[in-house]
Formats: C-alpha cells, structure tokens, sequence
C-alpha cells in the first residue's frame, strides 16, 4: 500500500545545503513539482493492505536519473546512494534506504504503464506553460530511428531458429528426444537466395509435420509446442516474410527494417516526437516499428501537446509531414504550416507550367494559356481512386509553338493532368519562395539538434529491451530526461535575468538617492 503521511526530512537532511544552487537536479524541483505522479499511479497499489509501498514518485524519479545519466537499473541504486544531488531530487534522507534493483525492473514492467508516461510529460509541459517556462507557440515535429538490440537475421536463418525453437521446445515439454528430425540443410552453400528460403521453408514445413505426427501419436496435449507451431506458421506465412520486410528476429518480432535514405537501412524502430521550437522542450511522443511513415500519429501528437495547455500556432516539419490529412489537422487547429512541398505528392514542374488563380488558367513556359478545364475520376481497383482536373490547351496554338514536337514526344494531346490538391500546393509552393518563409523555416533546425541529444546522451541510438512497448517507454522516459535538462536551463536563465534586473534596479535606487 502507498504511504499516508508523507515522511518529515531528518537531521541529516542538512547536508543538502553542500549541493550548488546552480545543480540540474535542485533548479528542476524548482519549477517542477512530481508529487502528482502518486496520484495518477495510486489506483495500481491496494489502498488499505499490504506493507508500505515505495512512492510511485521516488520510482519514476529514479527512472529519469537512470536515462538522464544513462544508467542500468543496479548502477542507478549504487550511484543514488552515495550521491547527495540524487538523493536531494529523490525527496529522500541522506540515511534512507533505496529499493532493489529487481524492484526498479518490477515497477517499470508491472506498474508503469506507457499512457502514464504520456501523462507525466503532459502534465510536466503544464506547469511550464502556466510558469512561464513555455511562452511560444511554435512546435516541430519529427521521427528519428532506433536500431533494435539484436541483429536481424535472414529469412533461410529465421526459420533454420523456428525449427529448432519448436523441436527444443517439444522435448522439454514431453520430456523426451524427438527421433527421425530431418538434417538441417545447407543453405548457406546455395547461391540463388530464392532457391535457399525455398529450401529452408520446406525443411520448416517437415519439421512441423513431423512434430504433429508425434504429438498425436503420444495423445500428448503439447500446449507451448502447439503455440510454438502456429507462432511459426503466423511468421512464414506473412507475405512480407520471404521479402525480407517482416518478421527478421526470434528475439524481437517487433522490429522492422525501415529506410533512412533511398540507400540506407536500418533495422528497428521510429520514434516521432513534437517539440516546442522555441524552448526545445518536447511535448509528446510516440513509436512504432521501423517501417513507420513518417506523420502517421500526428493528430495524436497535436492532440498530446494541446493537452497541456498550449496554444499551438505554426507547425514545423520536413517534406515527409507535406501530406493533405495532416495540412488539414494543422489547419483545422487554425495553425500555419511550415512544411516543404513534397514532389511525391506536387508533381508539377515549376519551371515548365505556372498558374493564374483569378482566371483558373495554367501557363507552359512558351507562353501558351488552357482554354478549357474538366474533373476527372479514375476507379482503381488495386490502389485508391485517383481524381482530379485536366486542363486542354488551344490545338491550334500548340501546333504553332516551336517546342511542338519536344512536348509531342511527352504526351499526344495537349492536355495537363493534375490531381485534386494541385492548385492548392501550387499556392503553396509560391508562397515558400518568400523570405518571409525562408526566414520562419529556420526555427526547425532546432529539432535536428534534439534528435542528436536523445541519441549521443541518453541512450536512444539503440533500444535497451525488446518489443514496441519496451522501446516506447525508453523513448519517453529519455523526452522526460532532456526536458528536466532543458527546463533547469531555462529557469537558471530565467533566474539570472531576475537577479540582475535586481541589481540593476539597486544600483539605480541607490543612485537616486545619491
């Protein structure tokens, strides 16, 4: 059960005064107060029975150290005990006594779910905005990788590990050697890699089969080796398997290979995160695997960072984020995107058409001007329907044009086809050629150095654990690290103006006087 009474601070508790006024871990109890953390995890303790609980604050506390200083669970325990400063931040006397490692590893996976942690970097973003630590109302948005904790492995290898996986698996639950297994094949010995998985998932299907037959034989009910089974026929039977984009880990069916660039891959998860542009303090989080596109959970992301109170009024992203339902989301919260037409979705070329919104006409770079307009709708039966406008230019003119032939070869009517946001991205697109919005689009570089922060300092270039839920969690609680860095930096900031406005102000006073 949690404690009633919260505990009065011993003598020895005056050793806190050896800490500097300037230390990170006194300027963030400052203008943060994590004592709403009891409150929001009191309904997982039992209220009336059991012996005393540790505080959920103390806990979550010491999981912002352990990614702060990017410690392991026992190193966390061994270097609070000794340091005044986490001690101090903790809320605990010098002379108390800290929790288990093992229990540390309980409450993260037993207590702590990911919405709380969503909960918490709310609520801290709160109370900065109500103390003035947050004034601005610009946010970026963007998705950094994390490489997975464990290699991915080839289809020929993955199933070569099913295999053994399900046979192990039935002798220790039969208690007995399974006899007759067909002899693993060499797959690594066969040059055509289509041949080599081809092999490998029938010697798969003949292990399975043979598994079966035995269990039926024995009249056994093999309930983990029947999980097992399906388990591996859920995997090989996944599309994505033999092209190499699902399932590459035993260890960690989660993670997915994923693109940094048109000739780079990478194999785990994305975290995307929202952050202010201004304070650089992040608003919210959230990840998925590696084969996330890019400004998926944006409502969520804008909805997280609402909750806390702030206003939000330009949106920065990359050309990732230049897509209509998320234009839209930003407009529908009467914000300003600040967001670079992307070519995968404005496909007109600038240098060739330009467009004239009073008439409704487009422009070739001959001068030539569209005299008709007609909405089209092409039903796909694969991919969604596409739709649209085609604009005729005069036959008569075109065929006059020097450049007649050159577009001849391009298409056969003198018809430009263009889909259904065209004129609006075109709007846009002219729009940011202005130094007003060249000048603006700066503010999102800050973000870039965020992402390298989470990385180099806090752990996040590599998961710690296994699975989405492990890696989400340690993708949150490191936004909650580098907030409390960032917050402390901003209040000693703050701090120091107010002081020397003070001492200005004497020194003026006194002046007066004079």
């Amino acid at each position: 059960m949690l404690r009633q009474v919260q505990k009065q601070m011993s003598l020895h508790s005056i050793l806190y005064n050896k800490i500097s006024e300037n230390h990170i871990l006194k300027k963030i109890n400052y203008v943060v107060d994590f004592s709403f953390i009891n409150k929001l995890l009191e309904d997982s303790y039992c209220k009336n029975f059991g012996r005393p609980a540790k505080e959920p604050e103390m806990m979550c506390k010491l999981l912002f150290l352990q990614h702060l200083y990017i410690l392991s669970d026992e190193k966390v325990i061994e270097e609070a005990n000794l340091n005044l400063g986490y001690m101090y931040f903790l809320g605990i006397n010098p002379e108390d006594e800290l929790p288990d490692k093992s229990l540390l590893s309980k409450f993260r996976t037993q207590r702590l779910e990911e919405a709380t942690l969503d909960e918490i970097i709310t609520e801290i973003v709160r109370q900065c905005v109500e103390k003035g630590i947050i004034g601005g109302t610009s946010v970026s948005v963007d998705a950094t990788h994390i490489e997975a904790n464990t290699i991915r492995k080839t289809p020929e290898r993955l199933m070569k590990h099913l295999a053994r996986k399900i046979i192990k698996t039935y002798e220790k639950e039969n208690n007995q050697v399974l006899e007759e297994i067909p002899e693993v094949p060499k797959y690594k010995e066969i040059e055509d890699h289509t041949e080599a998985k081809a092999v490998m998932k029938d010697y798969l299907e003949n292990v399975i089969s043979k598994v079966k037959k035995n269990i039926r034989k024995d009249c056994s009910e093999s309930i983990k080796t029947k999980e097992t089974i399906e388990k591996a026929r859920e995997i090989i039977e996944d599309p994505k398997f033999l092209n190499q984009k699902g399932v590459r880990s035993i260890i960690d069916e989660d993670a997915r290979v994923g693109r940094k660039s048109k000739n780079q891959e990478f194999y785990g998860y994305k975290t995307e995160f929202m952050m202010t542009a201004d304070e650089r303090i992040i608003t919210s989080v959230r990840t998925a695997d590696g084969a996330y596109v890019d400004g998926t959970y944006a409502d969520e992301l804008i909805e997280q960072t609402l909750k806390s109170g702030m206003k939000i009024e330009e949106v920065y992203g990359d050309k990732a984020y230049f897509r209509k339902p998320i234009l839209n989301s930003i407009e529908e919260i009467k914000a300003k995107a600040y967001i670079p037409v992307s070519e995968s979705v404005y496909r007109i070329d600038e240098s060739e058409f330009s467009y004239n919104k009073d008439s409704d006409e487009w422009e070739c770079r001959e001068g030539n001007i569209t005299v008709k307009k007609k909405y089209y709708k092409i039903k796909g039966k694969s991919r969604p329907d596409r739709e649209g406008y085609k604009y005729y230019f005069e036959p008569e003119q075109c065929k006059r044009c020097p450049k007649h032939d050159e577009c001849a070869k391009k298409s056969a009517r003198k018809i430009l086809q263009i889909g259904l946001n065209t004129i609006e991205f075109y709007e846009i697109s002219q729009y940011q050629k202005t130094e007003e919005y060249l000048e603006k689009y700066k503010k999102r570089a800050s973000i870039e150095g965020k992402n390298a922060e989470l990385k180099r300092f806090h752990g996040l270039y590599r998961a710690r654990g296994y699975g989405l839920l492990s890696v989400s969690m340690q993708s949150k609680l490191a936004a909650i690290a580098v907030n409390i860095k960032r917050i402390a930096a901003i209040a000693a900031s703050k701090f120091c103006i107010f002081t020397l406005n003070i001492k200005i102000f004497s020194q003026y006073y006194k002046f007066c006087l004079n």
